[in-house]
């Protein structure tokens, strides 16, 4: 029995000195964090396939769909429900130029709107236009062609949409095509609103805000495939004085557009006569 005993005993010494031979380490039990749900801000600024009432409403407390778009870079918005008929884009910068390809996308390989979109300044001008979406699903694409040094705040929602006034739609005049028209505005303009429409055709313009002879301070090359179904309507900031809109329709002439520039803020201040900076020459506001 002894000699049994001690004959186990040697066995068992004899495995642990197996080279090879390994035992089982002790696993300390993995102890669980307690983790916040994560967000991303792209899941945020892309709706999906949601209806309108809970998409992201723009400058809610608290919730600031407004994303960064670096140099180069190419950020998308998709959606999904047919609910969503128009959505606004809005874009910004610091100070900075604002150098962008805008498209929208439905369906492969099917760009039924793009515009190019340059500004001199984007935060005293920045960028608002409305893009019809009708029949979803449809995708905003926005692309920053500036350098690096230049990126831009862009932010695309479908809730609280401007839409043209009752005076906008009421006073559009004709182009016909390879023709241009300006519109003039007073000082005390503090933006315009921009409504452009065909009867079906497409719709080729060049649409430019200038400040002084040949002073381009905000520019938007536009191509929308039907003018009828999908009509172009911007928001233009135009501080200070001797603003110009000038719309050039650079389709052929048998593609007539029709066009309407007219005032969406005016400044009280200026109306009341207290002046801003800007010299007014013979001095007859707010007489």
């Amino acid at each position: 029995m002894a000699r049994a005993l001690i004959l186990a005993l040697a066995l068992s010494a004899a495995d642990a000195l197996v080279p090879g031979a390994t035992r089982s380490p002790r696993v300390a039990p993995m102890k669980m964090m307690e983790t916040m749900p994560y967000s991303s801000p792209a899941a945020q600024s892309t709706p999906g396939s949601v209806g309108l009432s809970n998409l992201p409403k723009p400058n809610a407390p608290g919730a600031d769909s407004t994303i960064l778009v670096q140099g180069g870079s190419l950020r998308t918005w998709s959606y999904r429900s047919p609910l969503v008929d128009q959505v606004q884009v809005v874009l910004s910068t610091e100070g900075r130029p604002l150098d962008a390809d805008l498209e929208l996308w439905h369906g492969p390989d099917n760009t039924p709107c793009k515009m190019r979109v340059y500004v001199e300044n984007g935060q005293l001008r920045p960028f608002s236009a409305v893009i019809a979406t009708p029949r979803g699903p449809n995708t905003v694409a926005i692309r920053n062609i500036g350098q690096m040094e230049f990126p831009i705040a862009a932010d695309v929602y479908a809730n609280d949409v401007e839409n043209p006034s009752a005076e906008t739609v009421s006073s559009a005049t004709t182009i016909q095509g390879g023709a241009l028209r300006t519109y003039p505005f007073d000082p005390l303009v503090n933006s315009v609103e921009v409504l452009l429409r065909t009867d079906g055709r497409p719709l080729n313009a060049r649409i430019e805000l200038l400040q002084g002879p040949n002073n381009n301070k905000q520019v938007i090359e536009l191509y929308t495939e039907d003018g009828l179904d999908r009509p172009f309507f911007a928001i233009l900031e135009t501080p200070g004085s001797g603003n110009v809109v000038r719309i050039v329709n650079t389709a052929p002439v048998e593609f007539p557009l029709t066009a309407a520039v007219v005032p969406h803020t005016i400044d009280d201040k200026m109306a009341s006569g207290a002046f801003d900076g800007d010299v007014v020459i013979g001095g007859d506001i707010g007489w």
